[in-house]
């Protein structure tokens, strides 16, 4: 007898659904339970649904899905309309999905069982509205704040704090592997010390989560005496919980189980199709959350390690000067980007000499284009370029150029590259190159595209030290490196940084610069690391240089940051506030940058009558020099205390050995009153032969300074 015949005896049906091709096949005792003429029929799926009552189409979908998932059989209840919209009868639907590549096909049988009589609408609901809004609900929340957690313990602690509706789990465990171990990620709901028996377990175990592990199926225990019945061998270690059901759920992620997530009830829990839809939901969702938060976690443990790598480590053990410096990457991805700051000791210095002999170091900040991996890895190359170039006692323009057609050549490969934003197309980078003579206090320059250096004097007083530069690296391999002097005296602190740490938070270049130079003039005291902090909590708040939270997810730009202080002299009091600075002839526009250095370096002066003069004659000096003459202009300004008052000495040099003098211009003469306005504005003032060239020179004394002090 045919399995047809037989199952037709006891008034039961079977039907195909082919998933692919959306057709459902019913034999003749099918057909008629649905309503149609006894016999075979090939039908759509819409055909199918229209047969069926609309609120338990929706149900038996979803349950089909959660048995496709697991592995299962589905069972649902179904009502049988007819074309009136009437209750003709109700059904028992079993069926076992057969899965095949990505689509499946459902193997069924239908069977009348007692329901609401022909013509009435029935008490049949599968799900009470109430209950589907508050799942619905539920999973919304869960979802949210899952999708939220940052780390693998944030995962953890949303986990344990889900209330599923009706059925909360009063134990919950995850499980992960390592090689063919069953691991314990983390749990709630036992004591510390009750994961060790379940840590390091095999695979091969007869345990619940190892099987779940091992075939990607979730095990639903709804009593201990299926436990016992289905895991004898672990059952005593399970036993002593106390539970009365357990759900076991694959975490699954892009089709690979990634462990087992545990839900333990102390009440009995029948574990239906709805209760399983939920667990199974809250799985692929937990799954998720700590695929993501490994990768996070992972992303920022090689960051670490990109910055511990590539970022030097500012010991102590040079004489004389004090460092700092902070490195911190913008938010997102491995939070790794192309600023950098090195210290390089020179030959001939503290490193090669006597311990304890001032000798000279190498400052260089930088940024590589981008924030990205790629940018990461040119940073490290050009960093390990100037160190060589450096090692080798090239002077700072050399260096910048030989590193320039470095990057230059580096650069070759990606050129005309598809797709050059982000991750092709060639690079350049800013850079600023200093040579420390510890000694001396002399600072050479060289700068490629990158911001101006700082000086905060003894007294609070802070200039931005204009210096000369060139293209950034590696746009033009033949570009020119012009090298700025300056001097640090003792007590004074020098600060290069990125333009991170001054365009961040809306500002613009000189809006950020205002902002960096009042942190730097309101620091008391001389501890460097307290100031590298205080710069960069300004702009990102506490703890910035290693917060990896959501403080990291705002950062506009990378920041780097170095300082480097001479220690102080004895007699502090007696220590001169000196600026210096080149006006080249191709540069007559710096002429306004040696005003603004004047008005800073007396930005306390207490007569702004005498502040206007001294800038007045400055620009009068500094024009002549690059009217009059073929050299470039040096300009030296210094405040230093007299018995009783502040003096103002303001000194401009030049190459040529012809000496100014005084002519009698008419009204409308637009030259030759420099003379006369020094005659006129000027305490002292005159011209000193100075072997090659001359120096021109001019003296004020500040009224009502403090007495005896530098200000």
């Amino acid at each position: 007898m045919r399995t047809e015949d037989v199952l037709a005896a006891i008034a039961t049906g079977l039907w195909r659904w082919d998933n692919a091709s959306g057709i459902v096949s019913l034999d003749a005792e099918a057909a008629r339970l649905l309503g149609l003429p006894a016999e075979p029929v090939r039908l759509t799926e819409a055909a199918v649904r229209s047969r069926f009552h609309p609120v338990d189409w929706n149900e038996i979908d979803g349950v089909i899905s959660l048995a496709v998932a697991e592995g299962t059989l589905a069972e649902s209840r179904l009502r049988v309309m007819d074309g009136q919209g009437r209750v003709l009868r109700t059904v028992r639907s079993r069926s076992k999905p057969l899965i095949e590549g990505n689509d499946y096909r459902l193997v069924g049988t239908l069977q009348e069982v007692a329901g609401p009589q022909p013509g009435t609408a029935g008490p049949h609901t599968p799900i009470t509205g109430d209950w589907r809004r508050s799942r619905e609900a539920f999973l919304l929340d869960a979802g949210r704040a899952l999708a939220e957690a940052r780390s693998t313990a944030e995962v953890l602690r949303v986990a344990a704090s889900l209330s599923m509706p009706g059925f909360s789990p009063d134990g919950l465990a995850v499980f992960g592997m390592s090689g063919d171990r069953l691991t314990v990620i983390g749990h709630h709901g036992q004591r510390d010390g009750d994961e060790g028996p379940f840590t390091s377990m095999s695979l091969a175990t007869d345990y619940p989560a190892a099987e779940v592990v091992r075939t990607g199926r979730a095990v639903y225990l709804p009593s201990p005496e299926e436990y016992r019945r289905r895991f004898p061998t672990t059952w005593p270690l399970a036993e002593r919980f106390e539970r009365q059901s357990w759900a076991f759920v694959p975490l699954v992620v892009a089709g690979r189980t990634m462990g087992a997530w545990m839900a333990a009830f102390k009440h009995p829990v029948a574990f239906t199709p709805d209760e399983r839809s939920v667990l199974t939901t809250v799985a692929r969702m937990l799954a998720q959350a700590l695929a993501r938060a490994g990768v996070a976690e992972s992303e920022r443990e090689l960051s670490l390690g990109l910055q511990r790598t590539m970022m030097p480590v500012l010991g102590p053990g040079i004489p004389g000067i004090r460092v700092a410096a902070r490195y911190v990457p913008t938010g997102g991805g491995l939070q790794v980007g192309g600023d950098w700051y090195d210290m390089i000791r020179l030959p001939g210095g503290t490193g090669g000499g006597t311990t304890g002999t001032p000798g000279r170091i190498a400052l260089v900040i930088g940024d590589v284009q981008g924030h990205d991996v790629r940018a990461a890895a040119l940073m490290g190359q050009l960093r390990i370029a100037l160190r060589a170039y450096a090692s080798e006692g090239h002077r700072p323009d050399a260096v910048l150029s030989r590193a320039s057609r470095f990057l230059y050549g580096v650069n070759d490969g990606y050129e005309g590259e598809e797709g050059a934003a982000p991750g092709g197309g060639p690079r350049f980078a800013t850079c600023l190159y200093l040579e420390v003579d510890l000694a001396t206090g002399t600072v050479d320059i060289a700068r490629a595209g990158h911001p101006d250096p700082a000086v905060r004097m003894i007294d609070g007083t802070v200039l931005l030290r204009p210096t000369a530069g060139g293209l950034p690296l590696g746009i033009d391999p033949d570009t020119d490196y012009p090298t700025t002097r300056l001097t640090l005296d003792p007590g004074e602190t020098l600060m290069i940084c990125t333009d991170g740490l001054l365009e961040t938070g809306g500002h613009d270049l000189d809006s950020g610069w205002e902002r960096v130079r009042q942190l730097l003039e309101q620091h008391r005291g001389d501890d460097l690391e307290e100031l590298a902090d205080t710069l960069v909590e300004a702009v990102h708040g506490p703890g910035s240089h290693h917060n990896t939270g959501p403080l990291a997810d705002r950062r506009e730009d990378d920041i780097a940051v170095l300082l480097l202080s001479r220690l102080p002299a004895t007699t502090v009091r007696e220590t001169p506030r000196r600026t210096l600075m080149t006006i080249a002839q191709a540069e007559p526009e710096r002429i306004a940058e040696a005003r603004e250095q004047v008005r800073q370096l007396l930005h306390d002066w207490t007569d702004g009558d005498q502040l206007d003069a001294a800038v007045l004659m400055v620009s009068e000096m500094v024009t002549n020099v690059l009217v009059h003459t073929d050299g470039d202009a040096l300009l030296t300004a210094e405040v230093a205390c007299g018995e009783k008052a502040r003096r103002l000495r303001v000194e401009v040099s030049d190459t040529s050995d012809e000496l100014p003098h005084r002519r009698h211009p008419g009204e409308m003469a637009s030259s030759g009153r420099g003379l006369v306005l020094m005659e006129m504005l000027a305490e002292a003032w005159g011209v000193e032969p100075r072997g090659e060239g001359k120096t021109i020179w001019f003296e004020l004394t500040e009224p009502t300074g403090p007495e005896g002090c530098c200000g």
